[in-house]
C-alpha cells in the first residue's frame, strides 16, 4: 500500500481535521516521506526509542502511536527529540500519531475499549473538549459493586501492574460510568453534572481526592498507559484488514 493512502485512510477514519485546532499533538504523519510503499506496520502507545527500536526489529515500515514526538512546540531537534527522529530516519521508519482523536473515537478509541471491558450499554460521547469529545459514557447491565468495578479493570487492562486505585466516595452500586482515559480527572465535574456514579480514568491529580469526596462520586485511577492501549490495538486490527502485516509492541510503564 502507498504510505500516502495509508495516511489518508487513517486521517479520515480518525477525523484528524476536526481536532486540528484542539490538540497540541501534531496528529497524522509526524516523520516520513510523502510517498513510498509500506507492507508492515507496528503499533505502540508511545513513540519513544524503545518502541522505535522494536518496530525496526519487526522490520516495520511505519510505527503508529498514541503519543508522538511533536506537541506543537518543536523548535529545535536536540536531545531526546533528536535521538528519536534520528532513529526513525536512519532506519527508514515513518511515524504516524493519533492523540485526542484516538481517545474519543466512539468505536475504536481508548475510552470505547475501556467501556468494552466493562460491557457498558447505551453509550454516548463524554468528555467535552471544545466541540469534540475525548471519552465515552455508558450504563452497566448489572450494577457493579465498587470493588467489583476496580477488580474488573485490574484484571483486564493490559499493562496494569496491580496498582489500580479507587477513591470510593460514591454510592454502594455503580451503574452509570463515565470514562476519559489517560489524565482525565479534569472531567470530574462533567461526570457529576451528567449523573455518573463513577469516573474511570488513568491517573489523578492531588485535588481530585477532595473533589470526589465532596461530590460523592467514585473515581477509579487505572493507569495512564493501561487505559490507553485500546486505541492502537483497535487500529492494528483495522490495518490488518487492509492486507498489511501488523505487530503490537507492549511497553508498559506502570504509570
Amino acid at each position: 500500500m502507498e504510505l500516502s493512502t495509508f495516511v489518508d485512510r487513517l486521517d479520515d477514519e480518525l477525523r484528524h481535521d476536526d481536532y486540528a485546532e484542539l490538540d497540541a499533538s501534531a496528529n497524522g504523519l509526524q516523520v516520513g516521506p510523502d510517498a513510498g510503499e509500506i507492507d508492515r506496520v507496528a503499533f505502540a502507545v508511545d513513540g519513544v526509542l524503545e518502541t522505535i527500536e522494536g518496530a525496526v526489529d519487526a522490520d516495520a515500515d511505519v510505527l503508529v502511536t498514541h503519543h508522538g514526538i511533536s506537541w506543537g512546540d518543536l523548535e529545535r531537534v536536540t536531545g531526546r527529540t533528536h535521538d528519536r527522529i534520528a532513529a526513525l530516519i536512519e532506519n527508514d521508519l515513518a511515524l504516524y500519531v493519533s492523540h485526542l482523536p484516538l481517545d474519543g473515537h466512539q468505536r475504536l478509541g481508548n475510552a470505547a475499549g475501556v467501556a468494552d471491558v466493562l460491557e457498558l450499554e447505551d453509550r454516548e460521547p463524554f468528555g467535552a473538549y471544545g466541540p469534540e469529545y475525548i471519552g465515552q459514557r455508558g450504563t452497566a447491565e448489572t450494577p457493579f459493586d465498587p470493588d467489583e468495578l476496580r477488580d474488573r479493570l485490574e484484571s483486564e487492562l493490559i499493562g496494569d501492574d496491580g496498582s489500580v486505585r479507587h477513591l470510593g466516595f460514591g454510592t454502594d452500586e455503580i451503574e452509570d460510568v463515565a470514562i476519559v482515559t489517560g489524565s482525565g480527572t479534569d472531567w470530574l465535574d462533567e461526570a457529576v453534572d451528567v449523573g455518573a456514579d463513577a469516573l474511570v480514568t488513568g491517573e489523578g491529580k492531588q485535588q481530585v481526592y477532595h473533589e470526589a469526596r465532596e461530590a460523592g462520586i467514585h473515581v477509579v485511577l487505572a493507569g495512564h498507559y493501561a487505559t490507553e492501549t485500546f486505541g492502537v490495538r483497535a487500529l492494528s486490527d483495522v490495518v490488518e484488514g487492509w492486507g498489511l502485516e501488523t505487530t503490537y509492541l507492549e511497553v508498559p510503564t506502570g504509570l
